[in-house]
């Protein structure tokens, strides 16, 4: 991996996480909003902390070892940069089965967004799959359906893996869900800001899950997925407390998100299947698609 991969992938990474992470930012801000300077200082000094070592560090190396656990704790947090042919080869036989978890995991979150989900429509066909949203568990169920008996023919762990980021997401959906829930009732009350504030930091965990699997697509390297989604997690903190407003008025960067998961999740389910994808096809897609909605979202200020 020459120098200028990995700063287009880190990069890639940092747009990803920044741009993925709106809602997270606009519900901090919301929450912050009700409550005391002190507890809003605490938030914004030792939460960016939480959020990028803890959250965005640890996530990611978990995932990589528990997937492949032969390499051991310090061989999956350098995995990709190692020379050693037994390292190499485990990499070979455990990454699609990550992929193929993850891209299911990101497929069926865009599903959602495009069939249940508010959105300002920014595409042609956005309206009608929305006012069809009946239909988002049958889509769901068809595609899992083909992309586990196409697994099967190749390995049936591939194919459990496709389960299990299909699991993974309705668990993290339900509990949004839950959490939106949540936040209009904090809102209202009169918690205490140290309950507000581990609410927040609950949150921030769930709302990470979408950037760190993304960020497979971009890369198996734990320690540039630190660094990408480290400095974009801490963007999105800036965003929280300075111009929060501002970026809710760029309406369609939700939906260049959305089409980048698409995309990402495609790579990565294709990664899965054994198609070779070249490593910078992942952060030039991000930067097309979420460049087209940036522009978008300026021609609608104007």
């Amino acid at each position: 991996m020459n120098i200028a991969s990995v700063i287009l992938i880190v990069l890639g990474l940092i747009l990803f996480e920044v741009v993925s992470s709106i809602d997270n930012a606009i519900v901090n801000a919301e929450v912050l909003s009700t409550m005391k300077e002190k507890a809003r200082r605490w938030f914004l000094r030792w939460g960016i902390f939480f959020a990028v070592f803890v959250v965005r560090g640890l996530l990611p190396w978990l995932i990589v070892y528990a997937v492949m656990p032969s390499l051991g704790p310090l061989g999956a947090l350098t995995a990709t940069f190692s020379g050693d042919p037994l390292v190499i080869e485990a990499i070979e036989q455990s990454a699609p089965l990550l992929l193929m978890g993850g891209g299911v995991f990101l497929f069926f979150l865009f599903l959602h967004w495009l069939f249940v989900e508010e959105k300002q429509y920014g595409l042609w066909g956005e309206k009608f799959f929305h006012h069809h949203g009946v239909w988002f568990h049958a889509i769901a169920s068809i595609s899992l359906l083909c992309i586990i008996y196409a697994a099967l023919q190749k390995n049936p762990f591939l194919a459990f893996s496709a389960v299990i980021g299909s699991t993974a997401f309705f668990i993290m959906n339900g509990f949004k869900q839950n959490a939106e829930h949540t936040e209009k009732n904090l809102l209202k009350s009169e918690l205490s800001d140290v309950s507000k504030l581990i609410y927040l930091e609950v949150l921030d965990v769930a709302f990470s899950i979408d950037g760190v699997l993304g960020a497979f697509a971009f890369t198996l390297a734990v320690p540039l997925i630190l660094v990408g989604n480290g400095i974009g997690a801490f963007v999105v903190r800036e965003l929280t407390i300075r111009n929060i407003k501002r970026i809710e008025e760029y309406l369609y960067l939700k939906n260049g998100a959305m089409y980048s998961i698409l995309c990402l999740s495609g790579i990565m389910i294709a990664d899965g299947f054994g198609v070779h994808i070249p490593e910078w096809i992942s952060p030039v897609i991000t930067f097309i698609v979420i460049g087209y909605f940036f522009h978008k979202s300026k021609l609608a200020l104007r």
